[in-house]
């Protein structure tokens, strides 16, 4: 708690620029290099405090733990590297993360104007990369003052060359050791060269040219494939035969946590290296791998044969073993799914996961795995709870008495205004027949000088001609729209809503498949949520959900009541 109080109470200080012409010093060892001298941290550490010292540029007396120790920053981590996600805004503005946690902390704190600037061994430990290079050009151009031991950039054209070169340098560099490293790794393959770590059984001695038996887990590995071949033993048997000869993982480093990342400070600090009992998955990856009969991964993915090691097993015990194993993989596979009703039809209303339905003790029930962070803790029900909801919902849907005497007092004034937009829509539709009818007058009466004079084809006259025809035929149709359509409409929404009031009674004793099928017909989405039911309805029941709000389409509306009188046939 004193520390936590101490770290801020320093936080505090430092936002009140107690520390604006202090330097912060940074120092990367990088993982591409890991044998140069140059790369290390005691090194850069000692050169650059005496570059500091030397220029009388003040070290900032500032300890923050897993981030700097007397305002020195020293961190692991690869230069080259960057992250590809990037985020552009409406207003322009452009982000991506930076892999380096510490690299990023620091270039906060001078950016804020806390610090003066950062002292470094040279460009190459500062950014890799044209991500994080830009970044810090972009602070230098603000005037945050970069130093570095190699080089000296001033303030021109050849500066700014200077740096630019030593930024393509630094890229350049750590592209062709890629490279090289990848171009190695394939031809070694090819080879036949075992370039990646071995398995359980061998030795990794740093040499990839021979990787030697285990003198104390070869011969358990090897007694595991004879047993495995005698076929009574189960994978779970020989894990546990296994950790009873004192079979173990090979020791090997534990991944280090966020916390030690950034906490580590010294590149002397060690790892213990830790080994690990033997499980069911380790034995299923050994009695799988062809390593032991003596082969490899080449670089194009298929198995060769090894010129590093020798062969554990023989390749009649493999293959013996691959076919007693495959008789044990069983999958399960459904000709069809199971007639479960309501699948697929409903989500959470927070996350969109779909509900499942599963049968338990002769009850059907639906789940749903929501995502993380949903916090819809109605994740499980039954049958009769949403069977009761929907029953309960399509009553709600269809008019009642005093909306069906509304609906009537209010027919005649809708359609007085439909029938006004109606008349002026037959205004235009005349007018456009009248223009027509004109121009076939005037095909008829001047066909022998159009002809005459090349202004159509016979063939270019008739098609024009029967173009005429065609959508004067299409006017006059558009002109028989009368009255007793319009009567239509209302009524079509009239009958789909006493066809809903008929559906509830069949709907209570339907069984759960016809349920779904009239579920499917009045609803496109339904949406659970702790105890409520939301839902939206299909296109033509949506009259009902804004009541007097619309009109609906009347052919619409009959396709619906006919798909309802096809569920319904006694009603």
């Amino acid at each position: 708690m004193k520390a936590n109080k101490n770290e801020q109470n320093l936080i505090k200080e430092i936002e009140s620029g107690k520390y604006k012409n202090h330097y912060f010093v940074y120092n990367r060892k990088s993982t591409d290099e890991a044998n140069n001298q140059k790369n290390s941290i005691s090194y850069q550490r000692a050169e650059n405090t005496r570059f500091a010292n030397k220029g009388s540029l003040l070290i900032a007396p500032v300890t923050i733990e897993g981030f700097c120790v007397n305002g020195i920053i020293s961190e692991k981590h690869s230069g080259f590297k960057e992250d590809d996600d990037v985020t552009i805004s409406n207003e322009g503005i452009v982000q991506y993360r930076i892999d380096r946690p510490k690299f990023q902390k620091m270039l906060q704190f001078v950016s804020l104007g806390y610090f003066k600037g950062v002292v470094c061994l040279c460009w190459d430990r500062i950014s890799r990369n044209k991500g994080d290079d830009t970044v810090v050009r972009k602070l230098m151009r603000r005037g945050v003052d970069f130093h570095f031991v190699y080089a000296i950039y001033d303030d021109s054209s050849s500066g700014a060359l200077h740096m630019d070169i030593d930024g393509m340098f630094s890229q350049h560099h750590s592209r062709v050791t890629s490279e090289k490293v990848k171009l190695a790794t394939r031809n070694n393959r090819d080879k036949g060269v075992c370039t990646y770590r071995a398995p359980i059984g061998y030795l990794n001695e740093g040499n990839m040219d021979n990787k030697p038996f285990d003198p104390e887990r070869a011969p358990i590995i090897k007694r595991l494939f004879e047993l495995c071949a005698e076929g009574d033993w189960t994978l779970s048997d020989l894990a546990r035969y296994a950790n009873k000869e004192g079979l173990t993982t090979v020791p090997m480093r534990k991944r280090r946590t966020k916390e030690e990342m950034l906490a580590e400070e010294d590149e002397t600090v060690e790892i213990e290296k830790v080994s690990l009992p033997i499980i069911q998955n380790h034995i299923s990856r050994i009695l799988n791998n062809p390593f032991y009969i003596g082969k490899i991964i080449s670089s194009d993915g298929n198995y060769i044969k090894s010129s590093s090691h020798e062969a554990l097993i023989s390749d009649e015990l493999f293959n013996k073993v691959q076919i007693i194993l495959k008789k044990r993989k069983v999958s399960v596979h459904y000709d069809e799914k199971l007639d479960l009703p309501f699948r697929g039809l409903m989500r959470c209303a927070k996350c969109k996961r779909t509900y499942t339905p599963y049968v338990k003790k002769g009850i059907q029930y639906y789940n749903a795995r929501c995502a993380d962070g949903c916090d819809n803790d109605f994740k499980n029900f039954n049958f009769n709870f949403i069977e009761k909801k929907l029953s309960t919902l399509i009553k709600s849907l269809y008019f009642i008495e005093d909306e069906l005497a509304e609906i009537d007092a209010r027919l005649s004034t809708e359609i007085s205004m439909v029938e006004e937009k109606r008349q002026k829509d037959i205004d235009g539709i005349e007018r456009r027949k009248k223009r027509i009818r004109e121009d076939l007058k005037y095909l008829n009466t001047s066909k022998l000088i159009l002809l005459k004079t090349g202004v159509y084809t016979p063939e270019g006259f008739l098609d024009e001609e029967q173009k005429l025809n065609d959508e004067l035929k299409e006017l006059q149709n558009r002109e028989q729209v009368s009255d007793e359509a319009m009567h239509e409409t209302m009524k079509d929404i009239v009958n789909l809503s006493e066809l809903l009031k008929n559906v509830v009674p069949y709907y209570n004793f339907a069984n759960p498949q016809q349920k779904e099928k009239i579920i499917k017909i009045i609803f496109s989405e339904l949406y659970v949520s702790k105890n409520t039911l939301e839902y939206r309805l299909q296109n033509g029941f949506q009259c009902f959900e804004n009541r007097f709000s619309t009109l609906c389409d009347p052919t619409e509306n009959r396709t619906l009541i006919s798909a309802l009188r096809r569920r319904c046939p006694n009603r």
